[in-house]
């Protein structure tokens, strides 16, 4: 049985026919209003989690608050109470505490009143509010969820679909592992296996961003040119943020069985996120800026593909899986190695990093019952 998957794209027939209002459109036709709806008389206790990224300092491919609030007042038609929500950074950033988190998110136009709704961090102004839930799967007996989600009665996952360096991509499973996990979850996620190569030229801007101070510089030795990193094991938590900065690409994860490992654990992170709501939550994923890096980076790559959409669904395999079919099937806007500039066809995730997983996160969200892979696309 396929899982149904609605499409808008981005096309403009006429005036009216904005983004704005194909967001509310999608959310009709998913059925939110009967997902997120009170299940008591009055509705008074009634919250509902809307999942959002607000956007390193510095980044500007993060979705639009406009868009969140299109969402937010179809939620309140319903007669539900939401709230915009996101957790702290494992690594240095404007995100790491709640205070600084707050503070980007209402820089970026995330505040009560443009979205409509409060916006919490939703575990704790240090990343100390969360709960152990039960998940009993290959690499985890249970996992830690943000305090906030796990007193939602129901949720709607807004998610940018885009690369990432480890996952291969982004979407709406990822933001359901990572962005539903405290600092602590984060670290479960993430593996410790960073190797320095000798392309390290010493410019020090790792040891800039590590949150842990893993990370330092030695002093030039005989026969060397200048300084070079050095890492702590014992002290690295698996960030990676200085392989994200690091120009010479001279810092990498040791081994390639790491990334298969990493999509396992956040694949049973996601697990643990629906884990109370099922049957209460909605997914969108938003097709625009498809960029090769994550909005955790303080910056903006170019975009990959051109703008191709927003998807809703209940399954958040089978909008992942319908993202990254139709990324792969769109023109590529960059060189990606082995193809032609306006190629398409391929996995473009991989090809842009071949050592990452992109469809194994899918195949092993669906091995443990998180959704499924087989989607039937509906234009809307």
């Amino acid at each position: 049985m396929t899982v149904p998957v609605y499409y808008a794209d981005l096309s403009v027939k006429n005036p009216s026919d904005n983004r704005l209002g194909k967001i509310r459109r999608l959310c009709e036709a998913v059925g939110l209003a009967d997902k997120v709806k009170p299940l008591l008389k009055g509705g008074e206790d009634e919250v509902v989690a809307i999942k959002a990224h607000f956007g390193e300092a510095g980044n500007d491919t993060y979705l639009h608050p406009t868009f969140a609030r299109q969402v937010v007042d179809c939620v309140k038609a319903a007669g539900a109470r939401p709230f915009l929500t996101d957790t702290c950074t494992l690594y240095k950033s404007t995100r790491h505490n709640a205070v600084d988190h707050l503070e980007t998110a209402y820089l970026h136009g995330f505040t009560p009143y443009v979205v409509g709704a409060p916006v919490i961090i939703a575990d704790g102004v240090t990343s100390k509010c969360f709960e152990e839930v039960p998940v009993n799967l290959k690499h985890f007996a249970s996992v830690k969820i943000a305090q906030a989600f796990r007193s939602a009665n129901a949720m709607v996952v807004l998610s940018h679909f885009k690369g990432h360096m480890m996952g291969g991509f982004g979407g709406a499973l990822k933001n359901l592992a990572m962005g539903c996990a405290p600092m602590a979850g984060k670290i479960d996620q993430h593996g410790r296996n960073v190797v320095i190569y000798p392309g390290c030229v010493g410019c020090g801007e790792c040891v800039k961003v590590c949150p842990q101070d893993a990370l330092s510089l030695t002093k030039p030795q005989k026969g060397q040119k200048g300084r070079r990193a050095v890492i702590d094991k014992d002290k690295c938590i698996g960030c990676y943020e200085c392989v994200t900065v690091c120009k010479q690409g001279a810092i990498s994860v040791d081994a390639t069985s790491e990334f298969g490992d990493f999509v396992e654990r956040m694949m049973e992170y996601a697990y643990g996120a629906v884990q109370g709501l099922e049957g209460r939550i909605v997914y969108l994923n938003f097709l625009m800026h498809v960029t090769t890096q994550c909005d955790c980076a303080g910056w903006s790559e170019p975009t990959m593909v051109p703008d191709l959409g927003i998807l809703a669904s209940t399954d958040p395999v089978a909008i992942d899986v319908a993202s990254f079919d139709l990324v792969n099937s769109a023109p590529s806007l960059i060189h990606l190695e082995g193809h032609a500039v306006h190629s398409h066809g391929y996995d473009k995730f991989a090809a842009l990093r071949p050592n990452t997983r992109g469809r194994h996160q899918i195949d092993y969200a669906e091995a443990i019952g998180l959704g499924s892979t087989k989607y039937e696309l509906i234009k809307v």
